[in-house]
């Protein structure tokens, strides 16, 4: 039985692929010209750091790293993720940024850095907050984990529980603050980790990091991040210090829209990590880019579905892709969209994945993947439709 032009021309719209340059906005194909040479990356900076990771915050993707790895004493690095547990039980509704916090004996007779808090009062949550992360305060950590945790113990076991659900292989807890107990340890890949977790997930607290100096009882401190002051791009994180641990820091920056995240950890001194994060901040900006290949909700492919009212369906991605490369070999990036089946057939609930938008560099190697989904429900057509296109099908 022959076929007719217009079922025809159906199929053929039906099974086309889209392939695209990330640059290229043109409607026809454009005529292939060869590779531009692209630049070598130059080695990420030498320094003397025990471990070091630099990270794309958008994507993820390591972009420099020495030991990334090896399990290290952490220092007030600890403190990350005291915040992190009590910004999840802000954003749960357990606390607000004005609750009271009642200050044990025990918060403040904790040593070493302090925000200098007084026993039998209490104090907002939003003030310890920043006691702890712009003073370092141990005093200020350990009233905040008798909140949340009810008591130290309790809230090393939440620290841990959390290093568990974060992915956080290499980390374990044994207490709150970062002073020196055998145990405690983490890697420079899951300090990474956590640091893009908390931006991630805590944007509306993350404005923390950056306060460059607190008063408490009229004692001011500076933010140990000196970085905030001398690299307009720095918005945070911590430092830390201990003999064990030597000197570490956590900062990032956002370029023009590119962020990054640094961890340095056990330098040889305070200038060092503050050299050496700057070194790699300046590496990554200058070496890599971050492009958005592809928007959230916006239609890639547009193929007939089988069965259904409309005939077509719009098909995109569910999430914004984002790829960090070179910057030499941004511009030879092409994408490309493909369906999982050759027929698609309704209904089809909003969401469902469909295909596969597939990223890829001048060399051919895929860099990047992206399951493509319906971007709207799309429902069976009448009783004519699904039976002219139940032929369709069976003739196909």
């Amino acid at each position: 039985m022959s076929r007719s032009p217009a079922a025809s021309l159906s199929t053929a719209v039906a099974f086309a692929l889209l392939s695209v340059s990330i640059r290229a906005a043109a409607a026809t194909a454009p005529v292939p010209q060869p590779a531009a040479p692209t630049m070598p990356l130059p080695p990420a900076p030498a320094m003397d750091a025990g471990a070091y990771v630099l990270l794309d915050y958008q994507t993820g993707q390591v972009l420099a790293q020495k030991n990334a790895d090896e399990r290290l004493p952490m220092a007030s690095l600890t403190k990350l993720m005291t915040a992190y547990i009590v910004f999840s039980a802000l954003k749960a509704g357990q606390l607000t940024l004005d609750t009271p916090v009642p200050i044990s004996d025990t918060a403040w007779r904790t040593g070493g850095s302090r925000m200098f808090i007084n026993p039998g009062t209490q104090i907002p949550v939003i003030d310890l907050l920043k006691g702890m992360i712009v003073e370092s305060g141990n005093d200020a950590t350990v009233a905040l984990a008798q909140k949340v945790g009810g008591t130290r113990a309790g809230f090393v076991q939440m620290m841990n529980e959390y290093a568990q659900r974060l992915g956080l292989k290499s980390t374990h807890y044994e207490d709150v603050d970062g002073l020196p107990m055998p145990g405690h340890y983490t890697t420079a890949r899951d300090l990474s980790t956590l640091t893009r977790d908390i931006i991630q997930d805590f944007p509306q607290y993350y404005f923390i990091f950056k306060i460059k100096k607190f008063t408490w009882d009229h004692i001011t401190q500076r933010n140990r991040v000196t970085l905030l002051w001398t690299d307009p791009s720095v918005d945070g994180l911590k430092t830390g210090h201990t003999e064990a641990a030597g000197y570490c820091l956590i900062a990032s920056a956002d370029r023009k829209g590119m962020r990054v995240i640094s961890v340095v950890l056990h330098a040889p001194s305070w200038d060092a990590r503050l050299s050496d994060s700057e070194a790699l901040l300046n590496y990554g900006f200058n070496n890599f880019e971050t492009e958005k290949v592809v928007t959230a909700g916006a239609p890639v492919l547009k193929p007939r579905v089988y069965e259904s009212a409309a005939g077509y369906a719009a098909v995109g991605a569910s999430r914004d892709l984002y790829i960090t490369v070179p910057r030499s070999r941004a511009a030879s990036l092409q994408t490309s969209a493909t369906l999982a089946k050759t027929q698609l057939v309704a209904p089809l609930a909003a969401g469902s994945v469909v295909g596969q938008l597939t990223v890829t560099d001048g060399n051919g190697q895929v860099i990047g993947r992206e399951p493509l989904v319906t971007l709207e429900a799309v429902p069976a057509g009448g009783l004519l439709t699904r039976a002219m296109d139940g032929v369709r099908l069976w003739f196909h």
